[in-house]
């Protein structure tokens, strides 16, 4: 089964000038769940998505996104949307996390001390659409014939259960008794968001996971032995509950995995490690048809060996340019790296090379912009349509 782009990219997208100046009364990390957006605010995002829309359209850039431009960061607007849900902007650091979480113990090196967070207080249900709004805004930027060739982009359901301390994802009066109960609940609302999005049109849609390559990490899994949390048990149950939320999708929406290690200001990444400890359950145990993944760096990602584990009928994104460097990449480089996961898939499907490339696909490691003001040392727009071009070019003369 082939990608359904051979040039690929992530979503995110830097954030124009005129969308940071509107939004820089909203810039607190304390706000990042806030619902009261000023017109203003909105007023500027809307503009910035028809501006970066037709940018893309005229580069040939693909898929379309709306760079998440609506959005604080990329796991913005989602849970504090769904019924049951409370924003809580200044829970604790370290106390309110799970203990040498990667995320919040880099966060506090920096001297953050404290982070917001969405706890279940309630019955989680789906009550409205938590994105409807962003995609008819991306959508209604596009000719029909074009809406197939946008992808939208949405968090995964563990986002917030994995960073917070064992046993506080759900309060008391939340009626829940068991983390089953809370993602059973949760899975019904994303399965309900799949089926509102695809009908109003939407035909691809990717699930950023970049949580579970913290299961890569011996700081991660370190912290939940002292917490007292089995690994395997947690990550299965995280992976059953990607499956329930795919279990009754349209067969005609493409939905795919993202997962990278971490992508803030400054280049920032939270953690390191080769996929090998995943890879298996990754590509087997969960139903997606595309695993977006980053392979930027072997140092942070490791190399293409875990792909030996990707089972016929699925393929994979690969990230081989850069979004934390601004330094274009060798096309020949790229070229290699890419003959080098088709082989590796060859050798362990049985199949020829030429089958193995028709399972790949080429694009960035991960989003440009996965907050309003993140971003890779050096990078500028200019730089980043010239990413995003490099990929587009090379795509074309690998694949046709």
């Amino acid at each position: 089964m082939a990608p359904p782009f051979r040039a690929d990219h992530i979503g995110s997208l830097l954030r124009p000038q005129s969308l940071l100046e509107a939004r820089s009364s909203l810039s607190s990390p304390s706000q990042m769940y806030s619902l009261d957006i000023p017109q203003l605010v909105k007023d500027a995002e809307i503009q910035a998505i028809r501006e970066v829309v037709q940018t893309q359209l005229k580069k040939g850039i693909r898929p379309i996104t709306d760079g998440e431009y609506a959005r604080h960061i990329y796991y913005g607007g989602f849970f504090e949307k769904l019924s049951g849900f409370e924003a809580r902007p200044n829970l604790p650091i370290p106390d309110a996390f799970r203990t040498d979480f990667p995320t919040t113990t880099g966060l506090a090196k920096m001297g953050a001390k404290t982070r917001a967070a969405v706890v279940c207080t309630g019955k989680i249900e789906y009550k409205e659409s938590p994105y409807l709004s962003e995609w008819l805004t991306l959508r209604d930027n596009l000719p029909r014939e074009l809406w197939q060739e946008a992808k939208f982009t949405i968090p995964a359901p563990n986002y917030q259960h994995i960073q917070l301390k064992p046993g506080t994802a759900w309060t008391k009066e939340s009626g829940y008794s068991s983390d089953q109960e809370y993602f059973d609940d949760l899975a019904k609302c994303y399965a309900a968001e799949l089926q509102t999005l695809y009908d109003a049109g939407l035909r691809n849609i990717q699930v950023d996971d970049p949580h579970l390559t913290y299961f890569c990490s011996s700081q991660f899994i370190e912290g939940c032995k002292k917490d007292g949390t089995d690994v395997d048990e947690l990550l299965d149950l995280y992976t059953r509950t990607h499956n329930q939320l795919l279990a009754n999708k349209p067969a005609d929406l493409h939905a795919g995995m993202h997962l990278c290690r971490g992508n803030m200001s400054g280049s920032t990444h939270w953690v390191s490690g080769s996929y090998e400890k995943i890879a298996y359950k990754l590509f087997n145990e969960t139903d997606y048809q595309t695993y977006y993944l980053e392979f930027d760096d072997v140092e942070r990602a490791g190399g293409f060996e875990p792909l030996r584990f990707l089972p016929k009928g699925k393929n994979v994104v690969l990230g081989l340019v850069s979004t934390k460097t601004a330094e274009l990449e060798d096309p020949a480089t790229i070229k290699e790296k890419i003959s080098t996961a088709a082989s590796v898939i060859a050798t362990a499907q049985g199949i020829s090379w030429d089958e193995a490339m028709d399972r790949l696909a080429l694009s960035p490691q991960c989003g440009f912009s996965s907050s309003s003001l993140a971003g890779g040392k050096g990078m500028t727009m200019e730089k980043m349509w010239e990413k995003l071009q490099l990929v587009r070019d090379i795509a074309r003369e690998v694949w046709g």
